[in-house]
């Protein structure tokens, strides 16, 4: 069974910037569909930020250009910069795994394997 540990939530003011990590199971997980999801009261659940099991990189539109996803060589380690966030980036993140062909980011709103969130609070 696989395991997925999220760390570096946190708050900070519009603009501010905060960096995800996930440790991950490689062995469980190496040809998965690694990424970020977030979740908000009163919002569907979200894939924000993808890595397919190829390195083919994929995001929501609302992110484009201020969030980069990234992979240790190892692909024990998942990380998610979060730059000039908004108010609007306000939510849990989790770290998310599932099996689903590229481009993969929508697949993991809907992923069987999650970690158990991090909040992430951007006041403006």
């Amino acid at each position: 069974q696989g395991r997925l540990v999220e760390s570096g939530g946190g708050s900070v003011q519009a603009g501010g910037a905060l960096r995800l990590s996930c440790e991950a199971s490689a062995d469980t997980y190496a040809n998965y569909c690694m990424g970020w999801i977030r979740e908000a009261p009163g919002k569907e659940r979200e894939g924000v930020a993808a890595i397919d099991a190829g390195g083919t990189v994929t995001y929501t539109e609302s992110v484009k250009g201020r969030f980069t996803i990234s992979q240790d060589n190892a692909k024990t380690t998942l990380y998610l910069q979060m730059n000039d966030l908004k108010p609007e980036d306000t939510a849990v993140y989790y770290c998310a795994a599932e099996l689903a062909p590229a481009p993969c980011v929508g697949y993991l709103s809907f992923a069987s394997h999650r970690g158990q969130g991090t909040q992430v609070t951007v006041s403006s």
